[in-house]
C-alpha cells in the first residue's frame, strides 16, 4: 500500500514539474502576473565624472571665443589694358575707351584680440597686399581695420581697430605644452562663421617646411581650413597657445587632411610686442646661406665634425664676406654657443642686434677657425607681385 502510494506520489510530482517547465518556457508572463505589460528596461544611470576628468570644453571657448574675430580684406585688380584699343581704326569708330576695368578681389581669414585697446594678432599673408580691411567682432559689430606692421619672415601682422575696452586672449605658458595636450581651433573657416574644432598636439618644433623663413612650427590634428589662417589655436583652458597659419593638403580646394601648423605663442608674443613698439622687427644678418650636414653630405665633403651647418653661398660686401668667411666652411658655433643645424644658425643670428660683434666658430678644411663678424641687420622680404 506504502509503495502504490509512494509510486503516484512521484508520477505526480513529475507530471507537475513538466508543466511548470513548459509553461516557463513557452508563457513565462502566466508566472509572474504580467501579461500585456512591456517589458521593463533598465536604463544607465549618468555617472558622476572622475575628479580632474574633461567631459566638456564650454568653459574654455567662452573664455578664448570672444577675443577671437575674422577678417575680410578686399584688393583692387587692374587688368591689363588690350593693344585692340590703342589701334587708331579701333578708336576712331568706338572713341576713348576709359581706364581697364577694376574688380576687387575678396580674401578672408582670423585674428586674435591681444589688447583691449584694439591690437590684433594675425597672419602676414592674410593682409599683404589689400587696401581694405574689415573685422567682425564675436558679438557682430564689424569695424575697419589698419596694418600696423608686418612680419613676412614668420608670417605674423598686427593690425589696430578703434573700439573701447576689448575682450582679449590669455596668453598660455610655451612651456607647458606637450605632445598629447587637447587643442581647440577657433577661426572662421571657409568664411562660414566663428567656428571651433577639437584635436591634439600632434608635434612641436616643425622645421624645414618651407613655410617660413623662421619656423618652429605646432602641428596639430585640430581641423584647420581657408579662413582659419590667423585664428587662435587654445589649450583646453582657453589660453592661447598658437596662432594658426598652414595646412597639408593635396586638395585642389585646400581641404585640411588632419594636418596643420601653428606659429608658437613665444614667437608670435615676441614679433607682436616688437611690431607694437617699432612697427616692424628687427632681426640680425650676417648674409650667408647653408644647409644642414647630412651624413651623405658629410661623406662626400668627408667632413669629420658631427653637427654645425655648411656655409654654401656669402653674399657679397655683406658682413660675413667682410670677417672672411668663405663657401664650404663649416659654422659649428654662435659666440660659443653650438650650431646643430641652418635653422640653429637663423635663429642664434636673428636674436642678435645690428652693430654687435659676433665670435663665429669654423671649420675649414677640417682645421679650426674663429672670425669675428659684425652683425647688420636683415633685409626684408621682397613683396611678391
Amino acid at each position: 500500500m506504502i509503495r502504490k502510494l509512494w509510486l503516484t506520489f512521484c508520477q505526480t510530482a513529475t507530471v507537475c514539474l513538466a508543466v511548470l517547465f513548459v509553461v516557463s518556457t513557452l508563457r513565462p508572463d502566466l508566472l509572474t502576473g504580467q501579461q500585456g505589460e512591456a517589458p521593463v528596461v533598465k536604463e544607465a544611470q549618468r555617472e558622476e565624472p572622475a575628479p580632474g576628468a574633461v567631459t566638456s570644453f564650454s568653459s574654455a571657448v567662452r573664455k578664448a571665443m570672444p577675443a577671437v574675430v575674422n577678417i575680410y580684406t578686399s584688393q583692387a585688380i587692374k587688368h591689363p589694358r588690350q593693344p585692340l584699343m590703342d589701334d587708331p581704326v579701333f578708336r576712331y569708330f568706338f572713341g576713348e575707351q576709359g581706364d581697364p576695368e577694376v574688380q576687387r578681389r575678396e580674401g578672408l581669414g582670423s585674428g586674435v584680440i591681444v589688447s583691449d585697446n584694439g591690437y590684433i594678432l594675425t597672419n602676414h599673408h592674410v593682409v599683404e597686399s589689400v587696401d581694405q580691411i574689415e573685422v567682425a567682432l564675436a558679438d557682430a559689430r564689424k569695424v575697419p581695420a589698419r596694418v600696423v606692421g608686418t612680419d613676412p619672415d614668420t608670417d605674423l601682422a598686427v593690425l589696430k581697430i578703434d573700439l573701447p575696452r576689448l575682450p582679449t586672449i590669455t596668453f598660455g605658458n610655451p612651456e607647458h605644452v606637450r605632445v598629447g595636450d587637447v587643442v581647440l581651433a577657433i577661426g572662421n573657416p571657409f568664411g562660414v562663421g566663428q567656428t571651433v574644432t577639437l584635436g591634439i598636439v600632434s608635434a612641436l618644433g616643425r622645421t624645414q617646411l618651407g613655410i617660413t623663413t623662421f619656423e618652429s612650427f605646432i602641428q596639430t590634428d585640430a581641423t584647420i581650413q581657408p579662413g582659419n589662417s590667423g585664428g587662435a589655436l587654445v589649450d583646453a583652458n582657453g589660453n592661447l597657445i598658437g596662432i594658426n597659419t598652414a595646412i597639408y593638403s593635396q586638395s585642389p580646394r585646400g581641404e585640411s587632411m588632419g594636418i596643420g601648423f601653428a606659429i608658437p605663442v613665444s614667437i608670435a608674443r615676441q614679433v607682436m610686442e616688437q611690431i607694437i613698439r617699432d612697427g616692424s622687427v628687427t632681426r640680425g644678418w650676417i648674409g650667408v646661406g647653408g644647409r644642414d650636414i647630412t651624413r651623405e653630405l658629410a661623406e662626400t665633403l668627408q667632413i669629420k665634425t658631427p653637427g654645425g651647418a655648411l656655409i654654401t653661398q656669402v653674399v657679397r660686401g655683406g658682413p660675413a664676406d667682410q670677417a672672411g668667411v668663405k663657401p664650404g666652411d663649416v659654422l659649428v658655433g654662435v659666440n660659443g654657443s653650438p650650431v646643430g643645424d641652418w635653422g640653429t644658425v637663423l635663429n642664434q643670428v636673428a636674436v642678435l642686434k645690428p652693430g654687435d660683434q659676433a665670435k663665429l666658430k669654423l671649420q675649414r678644411e677640417n682645421a679650426d677657425a674663429e672670425v669675428t663678424v659684425t652683425i647688420g641687420r636683415r633685409p626684408r622680404v621682397a613683396k611678391k607681385e
